[in-house]
């Protein structure tokens, strides 16, 4: 890689780590979170594979490392996605993001979700959420379908529709809500991933 490139991909890395750390009460270094969080391993080896993706030649190398990763860390995600910046998997075991998913910047997901499909053909078959969505544990969002900027997907949902910008979709199947009014102070408040 050209220099100024691989400053892009360390700039890159380092919004990784600053991620975590802004979004994980329990991460207390950089160091810390580059060696013991299987989600941004994950992220990280996402981020390689998806630039050989890109190569015709390469993609049969990119599939492999792919897979070694989901061995590694539990989390399964194809290198064809395409994954925004600073997104945080926290905890990780179980997330799968599938080859026609779009995440944007600042993704929030949480264990044991899943970007998938609903039927087996070829084209757009997974979700694309917008920037700043928070999907939370066992959630699972099927289908071509689009999860608006802001958006908050409850624990063990099942969203099989769009979600709107700034909802929060709950339940099974989901059902859209609007975001609860927030009067208490915000140590009050209980985190978006665990809406039922």
């Amino acid at each position: 890689m050209p220099l100024p490139t691989l400053n892009r991909f360390a700039r890159v890395l380092r919004e990784d780590l600053e991620a975590a750390r802004r979004r994980d009460p329990a991460a207390r270094s950089n160091l810390e979170v580059a060696l013991g969080y299987p989600g941004v391993h994950a992220v990280w080896a996402y981020r390689l594979t998806h630039r050989m993706w890109r190569e015709p030649a390469l993609r049969l190398p990119a599939r492999l490392l792919s897979q070694a990763t989901r061995a590694a860390t539990g989390i399964e995600i194809h290198p064809a996605a395409v994954l925004g910046r600073r997104l945080f998997i926290d905890h990780g075991m179980g997330v799968v993001i599938g080859e026609t998913a779009v995440v944007g910047d600042d993704v929030v997901l949480f264990h044991g979700a899943t970007l998938g499909g609903k039927a087996m053909r070829t084209g757009k078959r997974h979700p694309t959420l917008g920037d700043g969505v928070v999907v939370g544990t066992g959630a699972k969002i099927l289908g071509p379908v689009w999860i608006g900027d802001g958006a908050q997907i409850g624990a063990n949902a099942v969203v099989l529709k769009d979600v709107p910008p700034g909802s929060v979709a709950v339940g099974v199947p989901a059902e859209i809500r609007r975001r609860p009014a927030v009067s208490l102070p915000e140590s009050e408040v209980d985190d978006p991933a665990i809406y039922i």
